[in-house]
C-alpha cells in the first residue's frame, strides 16, 4: 500500500457564490435614504489581480454608535441590523449600502468589522475598515500600528461622501488582518 501525502482539510471557496449571497445582503440601509452611504472597493490577491469570487461580511455600529443586538437576516423589516454580506463581481468589486458608523465606545474610532472569505484561504480573514476622521491614531488598534500599516485599514472618502476601501490579501500594501482568541489564522 502506498502512503498518501497530507492535504489541506478544506478551503473556504469558491463554492459560496452559489449559496450564500442573497439579493438584499449588501443593503443594510435602503438605497437613497438620507443617511445612507456607499461602502465600496475591490479585493486583490498577492499579485495585485482582482479576486472575482470573494465574499465579504460586515458588522458595524449605527450612526449613533449603537451596536444592534438582533442578528442580521434575510428579512430586515426596515430595521438596521448592522450586518451585511456581499460577493465580489468579476472585477473584484464589492458594494454595500449602509450608514456611516459612529464610534461604539469612548476612545475608539468608528469602523466596520469585515470578514473575508476567498478561494485558496484555509480560513476566513478578519479586518476593519475605519472611517477617515481626526484622531484615528488614538484608537486602541490603529495606535499600535506604524503609519504605513495603519493606512491599509482606513477608507478614503469619495467626492460624493461615500467610502472606498480596497482589501489586499497579501503582497505590496497587504491589508492588516486581525486575530482573535480561538480564531488564530
Amino acid at each position: 500500500m502506498s502512503e498518501l501525502a497530507p492535504t489541506p482539510g478544506q478551503t473556504v471557496g469558491p463554492f459560496f457564490h452559489y449559496a450564500l449571497p442573497y439579493d438584499d445582503g449588501p443593503r443594510l440601509s435602503p438605497l437613497g435614504a438620507a443617511d445612507s452611504i456607499r461602502l465600496h472597493g475591490r479585493v486583490y490577491d498577492g499579485a495585485g489581480e482582482p479576486v472575482p469570487d470573494a465574499l465579504l461580511e460586515i458588522r458595524q455600529a449605527d450612526a449613533a454608535g449603537r451596536i444592534a443586538r438582533s442578528e442580521g437576516s434575510l428579512r430586515r423589516d426596515g430595521r438596521f441590523t448592522g450586518w451585511g454580506r456581499a460577493a465580489t463581481d468579476s472585477a473584484g468589486r464589492y458594494d454595500f449600502t449602509t450608514v456611516e458608523p459612529a464610534p461604539a465606545r469612548e476612545g475608539a474610532a468608528a469602523y466596520v468589522a469585515v470578514t473575508v472569505f476567498a478561494r485558496g484561504l484555509l480560513d476566513r480573514l478578519f479586518t476593519r475598515i475605519y472611517v477617515p476622521a481626526p484622531g484615528l491614531e488614538s484608537d486602541p488598534v490603529l495606535g499600535t500600528l506604524p503609519d504605513e500599516r495603519r493606512a491599509t485599514l482606513i477608507a478614503e472618502r469619495d467626492a460624493d461622501g461615500n467610502l472606498r476601501h480596497d482589501i489586499r490579501l497579501q503582497g505590496d500594501r497587504e491589508t492588516v488582518f486581525l486575530t482573535f482568541p480561538g480564531h488564530d489564522r
